[in-house]
């Protein structure tokens, strides 16, 4: 009897969840990607026990990609995935290291962390929006952009974030 009671939420909860996604056509847009490096370090009483360990980070360096073009200050790149990066960080020494160290802590090796964060900004009449987003929403715009392709955006749960670029078929 229980599996009757379940059918029904779920079915609410798909039925949410669709309806809180929107699509729309934007003729204006601009994707970037934020790809950095940074220096971090992990601190703990126990490095290989603790769960949770504290992170430091040290230096970091970063370059925005706009729409798949070479940005100002990119030293390696494109990839495989067509970013850009910049130059690597220095690299903590031993007493930047353990500067941060509290004490009963061990520091772990500094590693180096390669990050990206996507972003779409699309005009709504006039008005301006920038959304987070993923690679692959990117990768349309990279592609779309030259010919300025009008898109069909499809927005995440709550129109906050960008899930989907398609081209505009005419």
């Amino acid at each position: 009897m229980q599996k009757l009671k379940i059918v029904p939420l779920i079915t609410a909860l798909t039925a949410l969840i669709l309806t809180s996604c929107s699509t729309i056509t934007a003729e204006q847009y601009e994707a970037t990607a934020l790809t950095s490096y940074s220096w971090q370090v992990k601190y703990a009483n126990n490095l290989t026990s603790q769960p949770q360990p504290r992170i430091e980070i040290f230096a970091n360096t970063s370059v925005l990609n706009r729409n798949g073009l070479k940005p100002p200050g990119a030293v390696v790149g494109p990839d495989d995935r067509g970013l850009w990066w910049p130059t690597l960080p220095p690299r903590p020494g031993v007493d930047e290291v353990e500067q941060r160290k509290k004490s009963q802590e061990e520091a772990g090796k500094p590693e180096l962390i390669k990050d990206v964060q996507y972003k779409l900004t699309y005009g709504v009449g006039n008005l301006q929006k920038t959304l987070p987003t993923n690679y692959d929403v990117y990768r349309q715009v990279v592609k779309a952009y030259p010919q300025r392709t009008p898109l069909e955006l499809t927005l995440g749960v709550n129109d906050n974030s960008v899930e989907k670029a398609e081209p505009v078929r005419k």
